[in-house]
């Protein structure tokens, strides 16, 4: 103390004596919190017997946790044993009966990926600080372009597909008007935008966010199935234009959120291409079915799109967040869109190819190297292993719509979800959603996504709900 206090520099009463922080310890909590992740996390990621959640309510669990930030710091001990807690009781969305969301379970490679770029901290703006994950995202993207069928073709990562639906909308507003970008919203007409009543509500936010306006979105009727009726989407397009207004963009979805609706993608373009409206695909859920050879056929006409949102984090498990908006234009329309130039970071006298500083067509500065996950996954697996993971979650819907119509009890809507749902979660058995939808009463979705679930967890979620419903 005596020797670093002699050789100390002291600045506004601190002492500058090399670094405060202590390696050896931070070392050393790494290593042991990762022994409680293996364990507690991924060794137990597969295993049935394990609860989904260990349900407390919201007052109990505060309790629980010790949440209070304190003028002092906590010891070893002390703080692993948060890790532990934190484990204990949070949902495990990689637990074979985690059904609940359009996302589940556990790709090992992913989570190394993810590992990784938690412990490098990289940002991804410009060559100079991110090059490795520069190139990767070039990859991945180049990659999905050619299984939307396009020749060419542009694209970013973003924070969600509600994130990329909106750089979509204002995309197509910015091409239709792209004096807008320096002369603002005053003077225009009244902009138009037309998609489903089964749409993602990311739109209607969208929408209000960018200065649309929500009355400005008009949904179009659905068929029984809840896919958008092209004949519909024709009428409401000719009303807006006899109202004086200006249509501008067409939102169709590959995979609602309820029905996992896949809208007529080649009818709604002829009708785009008729009226001169920028077409964009909402596929973030249901995109991954292109890399079936079975089934991509659910998205015929896709190739036809000016845009789409896509989330390899849903059915392909690239792990929360991964998403991204592709784009057919490759004009540099992105940029053109949403570029600022700051100085300060794109300089365009650096020593290398700064088109490889794609940093300026996202509205982020900061912005995490997503596209690492879903490459990592696809290196382990290769395309015939993606494939293979979308053909058997589909097999497996199939195979409980099977059950279900074999099975007494049942029925498509029941009024006592909610109920069966709570006990469901308290006894942490497993976690399935349920909605209303369109004045029906709540019923339950089942999501197929993890390659951990088997036949036998198909067969016990009917058990289970019959079970947990047997008196109501």
């Amino acid at each position: 103390m005596l020797q670093r206090k002699k050789n100390a520099v002291l600045v506004d009463g601190v002492f500058l004596n090399g670094p405060i922080a202590d390696a050896r310890a931070g070392e050393k909590f790494v290593e042991d919190a990762c022994k409680i992740i293996m364990e507690e996390v991924i060794q137990k990621a597969a295993d049935v017997t394990e609860k989904v959640c260990e349900w407390q309510p919201p007052e109990k669990l505060k309790k629980l946790l010790d949440l209070e930030m304190r003028d002092t710091g906590e010891p070893h001990q002390q703080l692993l044993q948060l890790c532990q807690d934190v484990i204990r009781y949070s949902v495990k969305t990689n637990h074979p009966r985690f059904f609940n969301q359009l996302y589940a379970g556990i790709d090992y490679y992913s989570l190394v990926a993810r590992f990784i770029t938690e412990a490098l901290n990289p940002s991804v703006y410009t060559y100079e600080v991110s090059p490795v994950f520069l190139l990767v995202e070039e990859a991945v993207l180049k990659k999905m372009i050619e299984f939307i069928g396009w020749n060419e073709g542009d694209g970013i990562f973003n924070p969600g597909g509600s994130v990329s639906n909106m750089y979509a909308m204002n995309l197509a507003r910015y091409k239709y008007c792209p004096e807008i970008k320096e002369k603002g919203l005053s003077g225009l007409p009244r902009l138009v935008l037309f998609t489903s009543e089964e749409c993602h509500y990311s739109m209607k936010k969208a929408a209000s966010f960018l200065g649309i306006g929500t009355q400005n979105v008009y949904f179009i009727k659905t068929d029984e199935r809840g896919k958008m009726i092209p004949e519909e989407l024709e009428k409401q397009v000719q009303r807006a234009r006899k109202e004086g207004a200006a249509p501008f963009l067409v939102s169709a979805t590959a995979g609602t959120t309820v029905l996992g609706a896949f809208d007529p993608l080649d009818k709604i373009a002829d009708i785009c291409e008729k009226y001169g409206l920028w077409l964009h695909v909402d596929a973030s859920w249901g995109g991954s079915a292109l890399m079936s050879r079975k089934h991509r056929k659910l998205l015929h006409g896709i190739h036809r799109a000016d845009s789409v949102a896509w989330n390899p984090h849903k059915m392909l498990m690239a792990g929360i967040q991964c998403c991204a908006l592709l784009v057919k234009n490759n004009s540099d329309l992105l940029k053109k869109c949403y570029s600022a130039n700051a100085s300060y970071l794109f300089q365009q006298d650096k020593f290398y190819d700064v088109s490889y500083d794609t940093g300026d067509k996202s509205i982020q500065c900061s912005r995490r190297p997503d596209a690492f996950k879903f490459w990592m996954t696809w290196k382990a697996l290769g395309t015939t292993g993606l494939e293979e993971r979308e053909n058997r979650a589909l097999a497996l819907a199939r195979y409980l719509v099977d059950e279900i119509k074999k099975r007494e009890g049942f029925r498509l809507l029941l009024e006592v979800a909610p109920v069966i749902k709570e006990r469901m979660m308290k006894k942490g058995s497993m976690m399935l959603g349920y909605q209303p939808h369109l004045g029906k009463v709540n019923f339950f979705r089942q999501v197929v996504i993890s390659p951990q679930v088997r036949r036998e967890d198909m067969d016990f979620l009917l058990d289970e709900i019959d079970l947990l419903g047997r008196d109501l």
